[in-house]
């Protein structure tokens, strides 16, 4: 895609939205008696950084569904914002939707960049359901272009939507905001993205929570995703609190980790990043801690939110039969950002303030990150915390970049309270699970398209019985980087220009995939190739690079 001044985008895009119905086409639902469901997805958060994962920021919020309910230790996403996104709608792996990558067309069925009509959206599932369906926050799964709205939320079957189709974008002045089909600007001086998430979910709640329709709500917040933005009182609550540096933060977390049990003693923490220095050695550490501050005051406003959604479904009598789902969208980002010089800069990062200030982008030492007029990352070595006590981050599908946290929380069914399973599951699940509490059906035709089958299977019987017959095995592929799970076993590579390396773990012994056992077992390294290859052959997978120079956007 052409880059474009981000006012000339917004402009084009505002004289493209007047020719659209600002509100969304909606069909009647018909009567049902179904749970409601609140679907919550938090944007490049670590593994460990909730406070029910052994983390330190304040998170009780999340906290009280998390001891009201049931957390999964073992639950996986895609290791990115798009594909994880066209997963955890659709019960698809990302490729089958045409969303293997970001969103760019490279011309093949999984690398479209687009929400393809070979899929459904959870939303066009659950209406034949009686689902009123509504959406707020980060949508990410089309390209934003002048005049396109095909795949928009409300052109795939949610009723209402407020929030930003782009990826990323400042707490206070998003690109991309919409409502419905309708590009708005940010409203009021106080306006922070987070904050208009939660609110806007909270309105939809109290408009809907009293009709004879049961609701599917999908919340994605933006936070902690890159920039560092919150305001000065959030961001004080935590000064000081990462003097120590990172490596005893590490330490202190995997202990809490295991004594809540959600991480094993004999899985060793693994090294700090071999570009990280011990924190003692490490320079401008002023910044570095305020890097980690900013990050935890935009987790801790993220929980407030959350707990302004549940307050209202409280207040309307709404909470004991509604099923929330908390989860992220990936591990922790490792990006650091860097002014290189290129102008325009990216359609995600204002040249201005609201108030007309230069937006100084980049991770400069000599700017602290925090308010409206910097644009910075937390960066490698928080990174490395975030995901205790995994090995790498956001992009790889080693246990940093696809373990999520997942919190099920449903009181009149989910009789367990404060529970852990050790369960595997994957994103794909997700929309199976919808279904399977609504009473819906996967279709196997859409708007006279022909619909891959399901990927995922419902995770109800652990909401029952704590258990479940799971998948034969579950895939990954993202640039590059690929995966199988099948059991306890583990078969993962990171993308090198030299050629595949294959690693084997044994997940039961080894979760931090420290003692790699390709060699000591050939037999099972060969036979987990073999299962991922044949995925890869049916779920339009093509080898990462081989495809580049065929994209057409």
């Amino acid at each position: 895609m052409q880059q474009i001044p981000r006012r000339e985008f917004l402009r084009l895009m505002g004289a493209a939205g007047a020719a659209l119905s600002p509100a969304c086409s909606r069909k009647e639902p018909s009567a049902a008696s179904r749970p409601n469901i609140v679907l919550i997805m938090a944007d490049d958060m670590g593994f460990s950084d909730l406070a029910c994962y052994g983390g330190e920021i304040r998170t009780p919020n999340i906290d009280r569904l998390a001891s009201g309910g049931i957390r999964f230790t073992q639950f996986y996403n895609t290791a990115r914002c798009c594909p994880t996104r066209a997963s955890l709608l659709t019960g698809l792996y990302p490729h089958q939707a045409g969303v293997g990558h970001m969103m760019r067309d490279y011309g093949l069925p999984g690398y479209r960049g687009d929400l393809n009509r070979e899929c459904v959206t959870i939303a066009e599932a659950l209406k034949p359901a009686g689902y009123t369906t509504l959406m707020c926050g980060k949508w990410h799964v089309t390209p934003v272009r002048e005049g396109y709205r095909d795949n928009w939320p409300c052109q795939r079957g949610f009723d209402h939507h407020f929030g930003t189709i782009h990826g990323a974008g400042s707490y206070w002045d998003p690109v991309s905001l919409t409502r419905d089909n309708e590009l708005i600007e940010p409203e009021g001086a106080d306006f922070y993205y987070t904050d208009a998430i939660a609110d806007n979910a909270a309105r939809y709640i109290d408009r809907y929570g009293g009709e004879r329709n049961p609701f599917f709500l999908y919340v994605a917040f933006t936070s902690p995703h890159w920039p560092l933005h919150a305001p000065a009182e959030d961001i004080a609550r935590y000064q000081g609190r990462y003097a120590a540096g990172w490596d005893a933060l590490r330490t202190e977390r995997r202990e809490r980790m295991i004594g809540m049990g959600i991480v094993e003693d004999r899985w060793p923490l693994t090294p700090r990043d071999s570009r990280v220095p011990p924190w003692e050695q490490a320079q401008h550490k002023q910044w570095q801690q305020r890097r980690m501050e900013v990050y935890a005051a935009q987790v801790e406003i993220m929980d407030r939110g959350v707990g302004r959604i549940v307050g209202k479904l409280e207040e309307k009598g709404l909470l004991d039969n509604t099923l929330i789902l908390f989860l992220a969208d990936n591990g922790g980002c490792a990006e650091e950002l860097r002014d290189r010089g290129r102008r325009p800069l990216p359609l995600h990062v204002p040249e201005k303030t609201r108030d007309g200030r230069p937006v100084r982008y980049g991770n400069d030492p000599a700017v602290m990150p925090g308010p409206e007029d910097t644009y910075q990352s937390y960066g490698v070595p928080w990174a490395n915390v975030s995901n205790t006590p995994f090995r790498l981050y956001k992009h790889w599908v080693h246990e940093g970049g696809i373990s999520t946290p997942l919190i099920a929380h449903w009181p009149a069914r989910i009789r367990q309270r404060n529970a852990l399973t050790h369960e595997p599951g994957h994103l794909i699940d997700i929309m199976a699970t919808c279904l399977d509490v609504a009473g819906g059906e996967y279709p196997n035709e859409y708007n006279g398209h022909r619909i891959t089958p399901l990927e995922g299977r419902p995770l109800t019987p652990i909401f029952d019985t704590g258990s479940r017959s799971g998948h034969e095995a579950i895939f990954w592929e993202h640039e590059g980087n690929c995966a199988v799970r099948q059991g306890k076993w583990k078969l993962v590579s990171r993308w090198r220009k030299d050629g595949r390396r294959w690693e084997l773990y044994d997940m039961e012994a080894d979760r931090s995939e420290m003692n790699d056992l390709a060699r000591k077992e050939p037999e099972k390294t060969a036979e987990l190739v073999k299962l991922y290859q044949a995925w890869a052959a049916r779920s339009n997978v093509v080898p990462w690079r081989s495809w580049e120079k065929k994209k057409t956007g």
